[in-house]
């Protein structure tokens, strides 16, 4: 696992519980020694239940939070995603 996770362990924790998160992995670049000081990071996500209003709000803010911990883009992939239609 690529530094720029395990040092900030603490404020990943802090945003997962204000934005209800279940469950987190990282994968891709960052996982690997590929990972560059110009890449994104992939994080697949699993959210707690929520309003269906509050979903949308709680995914974008969760998204800012974790780009504000790594000083990069995130992309925020969710479990629901990958789920057949």
């Amino acid at each position: 696992m690529n530094s720029i996770i395990t040092d900030n362990m603490d404020k990943i924790r802090t945003v997962c519980d204000r934005h209800h998160v279940k469950s987190l992995f990282a994968f891709g670049e960052v996982c690997s020694d590929e990972f560059k000081d110009d890449s994104e990071i992939e994080l697949l996500v699993s959210f707690k239940p929520l309003d269906f209003g509050d979903y949308a709000d709680n995914y974008f803010q969760a998204v800012d939070s974790f780009e504000e911990v790594f000083h990069r883009p995130v992309d925020l992939v969710t479990d629901k995603a990958l789920h057949d239609p």
